[in-house]
């Protein structure tokens, strides 16, 4: 192997090396977003599920002081 084709091999893997790390840069940028992203959303289902549960709770109370009232009557 001459010097030149070494020096054209330590180029390209450099070159390649760069495209690399440079694609682990934007994957782990990426990654961060999503999990940032991730976090909110665990966030909201668990603020829409305690809605939920509180609508779910009012609405058997109303059931109930409805079939209370039928019945009274």
């Amino acid at each position: 192997m001459n010097t030149d084709n070494q020096s054209f091999d330590i180029n390209e893997l450099e070159n390649k090396l760069e495209e690399l790390i440079q694609q682990f840069n934007s994957v782990q940028h990426e990654n961060s977003t999503l999990k940032v992203k991730q976090d909110e959303l665990v966030k909201e289902k668990a603020k829409l599920v305690e809605k939920t549960n509180m609508a779910r709770t009012r609405v058997e109370a109303m059931i109930s002081r409805l079939k209370t009232m039928e019945h009274g009557t």
